[in-house]
This record gives C-alpha cells, structure tokens and sequence, in this order.
C-alpha cells in the first residue's frame, strides 16, 4: 500500500529534515574544495551554517554538541545519523547510516542523496543542469544518438587520458556537445596518485585513491560494500598526460547509477531482447522489445535511500509507447537494507502507487519468463499447423 500525500508530507514537520540537507550540503561543498583554505577560519557560508545549526539542535535537546568543525566531522565519520541528537522520521536513517566514509572522510552516497533529495544548492544541482544542456544541444541539433553516445560516454569512460580526450574531440557523433564535455572533464589532482601510477576500479571505472596501507578506496558506497575494490587499468602520469575525470556530482548521479543501466542492458541483450538505451532524448532508461511486439519501459534507479527513492517515484512518459512499465533497483541494493522495498512503498506519492519496483534479478527472471511463454506458444502454434 502507498503512502498518501499526508504521510509524504510529514517529514516536512521534523525539525532536523533541514538541518541535515544544511549538513549534507555542506560536506558536498568541503569535498569539492581544493587546498587547505577551507578547512580554516572563516569557513565557507555553508560549512559556518551547518556547525551552527548543528551546535543549536544539540543544545535545544540538552545534548553535548560538536566542538568544532572537526569535531563535527568526526561525527559524520564515527555516529550514525540514527543516532544525532535531532528530530527525524522514523525511516529517514538507517542504523549504520554514516554521512562520511570512515576510511576516506569523503561523502557517502547517502550524503549525497540528502543534499540532491533536499537542496537547492548549484553545486549540488551541476549534474541536472548539465543533462538539461546536453539535451537541449542535441534536440537543436536533431542528434538523439548524440544524446544516447554523451550518456553512454559519462558512464563508461568517467576517466580519460590526454589520447583518450583527443579521439573524443573528432568523434562527429558527439560535436553538438563537445564544448560540455570541454568543460565536465576536470583535471585529476595528484592526491589519486600512488608513486607516478594511477589505478581504475576494475567495478565501477572510476579512480581509486590510495590508502596508506597499501590499499585502494573506491569512492561509490555499493562498490565498497562488495569488498576491496578490484583494480582495473593501471595508467602512468607519463601515458596518462593530463589524466582527466567527470566532475564529482556527475560521478555520483550519472555515472554510478548508469553502471547499473549499462549492465541493464548488456543482461537483457544477451537474452536476444532488442534494447534501446536512454529513448527519446532520456524519456527513461531503458526501452525493451520482446519477439512476439510486447514493449517495456525501464527506468533504472541506483539509490541508498529507499525513503527517498519513493518521494521521488512518478509516473514514466508515455512516449516511446510501452505495454508494462517498472522502476528497477539492483538486487544489492535490496539486500543490504531490509525492508527497501516495502519502505520505498510507504513514501511514493499517489501519483506513482502503480509503478512497481523491482530488482535486476527479478526483471530479468520476468523477461526469461516471458520469452519462455512466447517460445512455448509459437511451438504450440506451429505443431497446430501442422
């Protein structure tokens, strides 16, 4: 059963809602910053507001508060936010909910699904407004495969070396976004380097930054949670040139959920589905054909939260034309938190109430079903002929 609107709602009644989305924004704004400036006085507007705010709701509820900022930072590493001394709903942390990984002090996924849930911060809003311009582009330009080749390329290839950017300048496919990509493409700082080597996650393809024992982090939550990360190419400041990465929002917003996408696609091809990727300028994710004509529409959704994910649910377009609609989530997803499904159930609003989610391994059993079925009625079909 759907929550209704009230219910949805509600979380606007809790107080510590804003202070976390104030939090979450400005831990974004700290890992963006670049040298030791922003870690000094006077701090940032955003980072100032959240140690304030924080120090306030600690002291309204007789709570010790945070020292300092790096007290305060502490706390985003160590407690879990369950655990913060202000007023949330129920469902709005788990129990081991952390806003900062404890080995590398950098956001995590949740982090940044609380500033990108709530916010209206530019930084946190880079990755819609890029998609917006990229889209924008190619429709003036009548491209739609340079829409599908501009996303496909932030998933796949979130790393480029100088040689690698230099075959993407003469791709024509890709000239009405070009100048974009000019400017979403950052380069790598020197803190990713371990001797004169940088290293690839062989899951995800992001960069990996070196840990001083000897290992690797892997920035993106689900990959950590796999175990060490695996590493892929390894690239030589002297091949890289000037080693290039997508910007951190659409690392997290873009990339990350797109693996999940990407792999969608490769599973349901290898099926003999006819698939088509981000249809009709990003009208979902994934457009699915059966032999028989049947069409599904797919949109993949790679989120920590399952609160959040329902508050986001609405209807998909109806344009490319379907038969059956679903949100996906990877199976992972769904096992590391109990009871995801039915909490993304209780937060969706009426409006989305019919749109079912599933995971990956539960989409791909229906689609093996379902081609089963067709296989079993033409043989059916043809020994009636006969």
């Amino acid at each position: 059963m759907s929550a209704t609107p009230e219910a949805t709602e509600d979380w606007s009644a809790h107080r510590g809602i804003p202070l976390m989305r104030t939090l979450a924004t400005a831990l974004t704004v700290l890992d963006a910053a670049i040298g030791p400036d922003a870690f000094s006085l006077p701090y940032p507007p955003e980072v100032q507001r959240a140690l304030d705010r924080t120090v306030l709701a600690c002291l309204e509820r007789g709570a010790e508060p945070p020292a300092s900022l790096p007290d305060l930072l502490a706390w985003c590493r160590e407690r879990p936010v369950a655990d913060w001394p202000v007023d949330l709903p129920p469902e709005a942390a788990g129990p081991d909910d952390l806003l900062l990984d404890p080995e590398s002090s950098r956001p995590t996924e949740l982090c940044y699904e609380w500033a990108e849930q709530f916010s209206d911060s530019a930084l946190v809003l880079y990755d819609r407004e890029i998609i917006r311009a990229a889209l924008r582009l190619c429709r003036e330009y009548g491209e739609e495969d340079a829409y599908t080749e501009f996303r496909r390329l932030l998933v796949t290839r979130p790393v480029l070396t100088s040689a690698e950017e230099w075959l993407i300048s003469v791709d024509h496919v890709l000239d009405p976004v070009k100048e974009l990509l000019s400017r979403i493409y950052r380069p790598v700082p020197d803190s990713y380097l371990r001797g004169d080597t940088y290293a690839v996650c062989g899951r995800c393809h992001t960069l990996l930054t070196p840990l001083h024992d000897g290992g690797w982090w892997c920035e993106r939550d689900r990959c950590r949670r796999r175990g060490r990360p695996p590493v892929g190419r390894r690239i030589t400041k002297e091949d890289a040139g000037e080693l290039l990465q997508l910007a951190r929002p659409l690392r997290q917003f873009v990339t990350g959920p797109g693996r999940a996408e990407v792999d969608l696609e490769a599973r349901l091809t290898a099926l003999g589905l006819k698939v088509r990727m981000w249809p009709a300028y990003d009208a979902y994710d994934v457009h699915v054909t059966f032999p028989d004509g049947w069409m599904w529409a797919v949109d993949v959704k790679d989120w920590a939260h399952p609160a959040f994910l329902g508050r986001a649910a609405r209807p998909v377009p109806r344009e490319p034309p379907y038969d059956e609609v679903f949100w996906v989530v990877p199976q992972d997803r769904v096992d590391d938190r109990p009871g995801y499904i039915a909490m993304y159930e209780r937060n969706r609003p009426a409006s989305a109430r019919h749109m079912p989610l599933l995971t990956d391994t539960e989409l791909l059993t229906r689609a093996e079903s379902r081609l089963s079925r067709d296989v079993s009625t033409t043989q059916g079909e043809e020994n009636g002929d006969a």
